[in-house]
């Protein structure tokens, strides 16, 4: 079993850049596919970001294609996501949860570990 932990949330303007970074422990990352989800309250959980086992293959939800980068460490044991030309739209907890499935969908049912999440708000 994997225990994840998120860093790198804050408060920034739009436009600006912000690198998320989660760090994984007591299982081997480099057997889970991972991704990033977030969260605005009120509102369901949506997924944001997913690297496959392997060759590492990503796929982005289309409203930060172009704008945000999913890569892993396996030697570091830690995902990352940088998130660049933020608006406002993207506020939220965010979180990155792993999944046994070498190249998962969408659906938070496919990750069964998750991290705290950390918040991310974009504000001028």
């Amino acid at each position: 079993q994997v225990q994840l932990a998120e860093s790198g949330g804050g408060l920034v303007q739009p436009g600006d850049s912000l690198k998320l970074s989660c760090a994984a422990s007591g299982g081997t990352f480099s057997s889970y596919a991972m991704g990033w989800f977030r969260q605005i309250p009120g509102k369901e959980r949506e997924f944001v970001a997913s690297i496959s086992l392997g060759i590492g293959s990503t796929f982005y939800t289309e409203s930060v294609k172009g704008r945000f980068t999913i890569a892993r460490d396996n030697a570091k044991n830690t995902l990352f996501l940088q998130m660049n030309r933020l608006k406002p739209e993207d506020t939220g907890v965010y979180y990155c949860a792993a999944s046994p499935t070498s190249r998962p969908g969408t659906g938070q049912y496919e990750y069964h570990y998750w991290g705290p999440g950390t918040q991310v708000t974009v504000s001028s």
